[in-house]
């Protein structure tokens, strides 16, 4: 495909559906800030969008400091919610008017390359020679295109685990060391199992492993739902179990071709994680609401554990009256933990009306001088490992032991987020099966089925 052959029409038509998609994914904050988004005049000034609020801080130190150290420069940051944040990037791609520089996602960028909307981060001065082994491994590769260039310079990465309070576990007399060695199989559940029926009430105080527990009247669910995970391949759903059973969502990553949800072990397991929701373990679909996910019932006292990416560890951090702490996710069958692997990165787009200047700019986010700002800020783990080290260190300072999130990057039981084409198209499919599979009214069988049509895009997306 050509990406220079697109009209506007059939630009604005296409970069529609990327949008829709992007309001399906996680791995970010959903803060809302400010809505200015008007371009600035001056090549010299680079405007740079990004969506996390909690992040604006550091980077606004980032654009003083490259501000110093390169006169005559300077960067305007535009920060919006997530939900704004593509439809607006969008807009701004079919009026020729978006942001020099932008925060990029992985499920998203490679449509957007294929668009032509991105510059190739190997043909600018500035980035030509950002090497992947600058950062944690495995994410810098993920940027590259089919074509072998680099469309986005790593910023930072995300695991996920459990958060819970100590208050309410060491109640139900489950230790922070039991909560760590945790265990997990399709067929019963394992010691993972056990323990989030213990960690549920019902309305009259009964556990859920106890008899006379009422799972029609539960007033807290041991494990918090946060939906059915087909807008993020399971990302804070399904995605760690079915990993640490030896499953993955395509024949390859990046770039797959083929799609393996006929896998009977994925739809065992599949099956077996919606099942937490009838036995009353774990919400129901229509018990909060799609959009209602593990943090706002984590906060509200509705359930004891709440699986959420390392992104939200501030979000967590900044409730109150509770002894915050997080539990790594269990191993599983295949003798070893996992969790899904993200990671954020910088792009140039096409628009930008300075090029090197915008290079410049990624350069820098990349480099260790801000990424260094960015740990101490402690938000996000920075995608250099110099930065992650600062973030620990941060981490530690404020009391909070967030090692269930860097173990994984540290003893490689990481997979990572699925890089596709057609990524807009095959969320739009898969997003309405999950949610029937979880509501109840389609069986794993209708697995085999939707992998039929997934692998039919691949074999289009051939041709």
């Amino acid at each position: 495909m050509n990406p220079n052959k697109y009209g506007k029409k059939l630009l604005a038509s296409a970069l529609a559906a990327v949008t829709a998609f992007g309001l399906t994914l996680s791995g970010c904050s959903s803060s809302s800030g400010d809505d200015e988004t008007t371009m600035s005049s001056s090549a010299n000034v680079i405007d740079y969008w990004l969506w996390d609020s909690a992040q604006q801080p550091g980077y606004q130190k980032c654009a003083e400091g490259f501000a110093k150290a390169n006169p005559g420069l300077s960067v305007k940051i535009t920060q919006m919610g997530w939900d704004d944040y593509w439809s607006k990037l969008t807009a701004g791609f079919v009026a020729d008017q978006a942001p020099d520089v932008f925060t990029n996602h992985l499920g998203k960028y490679a449509q957007f390359v294929d668009l032509g909307v991105l510059l190739p981060l190997d043909d600018l001065d500035a980035t030509k020679d950002i090497n992947s082994d600058d950062f944690q491994e495995g994410l810098g590769d993920l940027w590259k295109g089919q074509d072998g260039k680099r469309y986005g310079a790593p910023k930072d990465w995300d695991t996920i685990g459990y958060f819970y309070d100590k208050l309410v576990t060491d109640a139900a007399g489950l230790t922070t060391e039991q909560l760590k060695k945790l265990t997990w199989n399709p067929d019963d559940g394992g010691t993972f199992e056990k323990a989030i029926a213990h960690l549920t009430v019902d309305v009259n105080g009964k556990r859920g492993d106890e008899p006379g527990f009422d799972k029609n009247k539960v007033k807290v669910y041991g494990l918090a739902s946060d939906g059915a995970g087909g807008g993020n391949f399971g990302q804070t759903q399904w995605g760690a179990y079915a990993a640490s059973h030896g499953w993955a969502p395509t024949d390859k990553n990046p770039w797959g071709t083929k799609f393996r949800m006929e896998d009977p072990t994925f739809q065992k397991t599949v099956a077996w994680y919606y099942g937490l929701a009838d036995k009353g373990f774990m919400p129901k679909y229509e018990t909060f609401g799609k959009d209602t996910g593990s943090y706002a019932q984590f906060a509200a006292g509705k359930a004891a554990l709440a699986m959420n990416g390392s992104w939200m560890i501030s979000s967590f951090q900044g409730m109150k009256g509770i002894d915050l702490h997080v539990a790594p996710t269990p191993i599983g069958p295949s003798g070893h933990r996992a969790s899904p692997f993200n990671g954020l990165a910088d792009s140039v787009t096409r628009f930008t009306d300075n090029r090197e200047a915008s290079a410049k700019w990624v350069a820098y986010m990349a480099s260790d001088q801000c990424q260094n700002i960015i740990g101490a800020s402690g938000v996000v783990f920075p995608a250099r490992k110099k930065g992650t080290e600062i973030s620990l260190e941060t981490r530690k300072k404020a009391g909070l032991d967030v090692s269930a999130f860097t173990e994984h990057v540290e003893k490689g039981t990481t997979q990572q987020q699925v890089v596709i084409q057609n990524a807009a198209d095959v969320t739009a499919l898969m997003e309405p099966e999950f949610d029937a599979q979880f509501i109840g009214s389609h069986s794993s069988g209708d697995l085999t089925r939707l992998n039929e049509q997934l692998n039919t895009l691949f074999e289009i997306t051939a041709k």
